[in-house]
């Protein structure tokens, strides 16, 4: 091969995150060693970020089959039916590494590439989530961190004119050096008009559409499978930089032109770029494909073939398109002012050779390129403080002393705290889909053209994760379950974003492999397949992991619109019920951690039947209009969860008179956070028909009291004006981010 330049040796692969053991691999995989454009390729092909390979032998554990399922993971989006010849396609996706770095960017270009990831299904974007995690407020960097990553998330989706309708925030001083950005993307599509990115025909033409090529980005994916250091600041160029209008008119071109005969397939340039999206559309196709690099729009003089290969640069498609469509895509692309150049063609050989002043300087074999890397069988083991982390004497908790006072402080906490100064930066209603807006468990968008909606949901504790990762990425499963079905949805896809630190430690993948674990054992017990997802390791700085963080972002259905639901009470009367179990546990709660400084104990235990019951029960009734509202209970437990009812709905505040219930000890029974429970508000005398529902489940059912009055009375113990409460939640989180220290950005 000629011009390809000088043959690297090991110390440059290592270099290039590569191991010794990894290179020889490469060499023996390829009959010899490879060049630098090679070896630039082979890097971002075999690093974590693209390969999984410290995380696939566990994945594979999954569920990700089912009657609606009609692509499950490793396309680019997930795709369940829906009825009436829809379907729902969806991905949630990390951007950890580049929103530390450089904030704004880092979220803005994370919220980009799930859209594309989308969109180039052939779905049109309708809903956008995230899931955003921060240090404590005691930390230097937190203010300005939260402050770029929001402004970054509403900057780009309200210019693409895509809703942000829910998420959650979340603050801990384990993210205090490695924030995490998850960001989730919900569109819509015909069916039988899904696009997939596998690569056919002989000879048909490759085209590159968008925007054009620069220097930003490069090494993005190899950075993203590294551990941070002190040299952190340093990897500012490798965040890439987004232009949302140009992604609203990327998004209008690709949908125009897949109403025509003309894509075999599509992918989206996203890590690795231009690299990695035409080896994974090769290799899908069992072909070759090769490229011309003289012919990609650059944006800038002099680049490399390597820069060129590896560049993040936004907004951009690779396309196959079918022989003699050419003009077509091009007429289409340049009416929404955007490049579209014929680059190259597919093949016949399984490589990929990649030309560059009329030279060949890449040649290499797809299919060790896309399935070379090797798939580790990491060791792991139980962290030595695991048991003492999870050891918590009752006794050793003194019980408040002015519960009123409690509740407020926890209404007050940034975990708890409306999330109000979020998401007022996102626009909620674009699109004119949105039925319930963030504030409710979940989510609700209107299905066009319908009578269906959609329920979304997000949902990660990551403190029951540290304590115990199979329990608590069980919970994060069935509570976003349960939101989804407090909103009136049949849950019926899981999306996964899996956060963890470095997998080359044993105690990590610990973590990593019982959360895994736990994801599998909730899934199968609700029937929920896990259809697309994302793993991001090496989330830690100088030897200090993030605390686990499996995120679960949730999908449901719900066929009559009309029948959706929210969190807060509605009419002054109403009795209060509570499906399910209260018991006497604090472990790992919000009340321990924020009012006594404990981390520690055991989170909540679920029994996986009786949470399928609850979410029946509760999921039926509103089916049969049986309920005013509903809510699941959570962080802050019992207590929080009433008071979330009377504060948080956007029509007025009404009060409650409850029941105080006497068999365990009082703090337990307002803030344990005891799982499967869910609060009602209904009419009495839809009271004796919800008994039967439940009865019929097996599942626990108690009316505590009623909706009554301007104060949150509870027993004898608790006894708070509503407006007290809702100015103290209202809020706090604002409070927390004018207080002094913001970093200039």
């Amino acid at each position: 091969m000629s011009g390809g330049g000088l043959e690297v040796d090991e110390k440059a692969a290592i270099e290039h995150g590569l191991t010794a053991e990894e290179f020889a691999d490469v060499c023996r995989a390829i009959g010899r060693k490879p060049n630098l454009a090679e070896l630039g390729v082979i890097s971002v092909m075999w690093s974590e970020h693209c390969s999984y390979k410290s995380s696939r032998a566990v994945l594979r554990d999954l569920p990700n089959d089912g009657p609606r399922v009609l692509q499950g993971p490793g396309e680019n989006a997930g795709a369940v039916s829906i009825g009436d010849g829809l379907a729902a396609v969806f991905k949630i996706e990390s951007h950890n590494h580049p929103s530390y770095i450089e904030p704004y960017q880092g979220a803005a270009t994370g919220v980009g590439g799930i859209m594309r990831d989308v969109f180039t299904m052939g779905a049109r974007p309708i809903a956008n989530l995230n899931s955003l995690r921060f240090g404590s407020f005691d930390h230097e960097r937190t203010r300005y961190l939260v402050s770029g990553v929001v402004a970054g998330v509403g900057g780009y989706g309200n210019c693409v004119g895509v809703p942000t309708v829910g998420g959650e925030i979340y603050f801990d001083r384990g993210y205090n050096e490695n924030i995490l950005v998850n960001a989730f993307t919900l569109g819509i599509v015909q069916a039988d008009r899904i696009f997939r990115a596998e690569a056919s025909g002989v000879g048909n033409p490759v085209l590159y559409v968008g925007s054009k090529t620069g220097r930003d980005g490069i090494h993005g994916a190899s950075m993203a499978s590294t551990e941070f250091d002190d040299e952190t600041e340093e990897k500012r160029p490798t965040v890439q930089v987004g232009d949302p209008f140009t992604e609203k008119l990327l998004i209008e071109a690709c949908l125009e032109l897949m109403e025509k005969d003309a894509i075999v397939a599509i992918q989206d340039m996203g890590a690795a770029g231009l690299t990695s999206s035409s080896v994974e559309m090769a290799d899908r196709g069992g072909v070759g494909i090769r490229i011309d690099l003289d012919k990609v729009p650059k944006r800038e003089e002099g680049m490399t073939p390597y820069e060129i290969l590896l560049s993040e640069s936004q907004e951009r498609m690779l396309i196959v398109a079918r022989a003699g469509a050419e003009q077509q895509v091009r007429d289409i692309f340049d009416k929404w002012d955007l490049d579209a150049a014929v680059i190259g063609e597919v093949t016949d050989d399984g490589f990929l050779r990649v030309l560059s002043g009329g030279e060949e300087v890449v040649a290499l074999p797809v299919g060790p390129l896309a399935n070379g890397a090797p798939i580790y069988e990491r060791p792991y083991a139980q962290p030595r403080k695991q048991a003492e982390l999870q050891r918590l004497s009752l006794q050793d908790i003194p019980p408040p002393g002015d519960y009123n006072r409690t509740l407020t402080r926890l209404l007050a906490t940034p975990n708890i705290a409306s999330r109000e100064w979020v998401f007022s930066q996102y626009d909620q209603f674009v699109g004119g889909n949105t039925v319930v807006r963030p504030g409710s468990d979940a989510a609700v968008v209107r299905v066009k053209g319908t009578n269906k909606a959609i329920a979304l949901s997000v949902d990660c504790n990551s403190r029951y994760c540290l304590l115990d990762p199979y329990v608590g990425a069980m919970t994060a499963v069935v509570e976003s379950a349960r939101n989804v079905v407090c909103a009136g949805a049949e849950p019926i896809g899981v999306s996964d974003c899996l956060n963890f630190g470095n997998p080359e430690k044993p105690e990590v993948m610990w973590q990593f492999r019982e959360a895994v674990r736990g994801i599998r054992d909730a899934c199968e017990a609700l029937a929920l397949p896990v259809v697309s997802g994302n793993v991001s390791l090496y989330n830690e700085t100088e030897g200090r992991p993030i605390p686990p963080t499996p995120t679960i972002a949730m999908v449901g259905l719900i066929e009559d619109v009309r029948l959706h639901c929210t969190q807060w009470f509605r009419n002054e009367g109403d009795l209060v019920v509570l499906l399910g179990r209260t018991r006497e546990e604090l472990g790992g709660s919000e009340y321990l951690a924020a009012l006594h400084g404990i981390v520690r104990g055991t989170p909540p235990w679920i029994d996986l039947g009786v949470e399928a019951a609850v979410q029946q029960v509760c999921l039926q009734a509103i089916r049969e209009d049986l309920v005013r509202s509903a809510h699941d209970v959570a962080e802050g437990g019992l207590a929080v969860a009433l008071a979330e009812c009377c504060i948080s709905g956007p029509e007025g505040r009404l009060g409650a008179e409850i029941e105080l219930e006497a068999s365990i000890r009082p703090d337990a029974w307002l803030f344990g956070e005891s799982q499967s429970r869910i609060l009602i508000s209904l009419q009495s005398r839809n009271l004796t028909r919800l008994r039967e529902v439940a009865a019929a489940k097996d599942t626990p059912l108690t009316v505590l009291g009623s909706v009554r009055g301007n104060r949150l009375r509870i027993g004898r113990l608790l006894d708070v004006e509503v407006s007290e409460l809702h100015s103290v939640w209202s809020g706090a989180l604002a409070s927390l981010m004018a207080e002094d220290g913001v970093e200039a950005g």
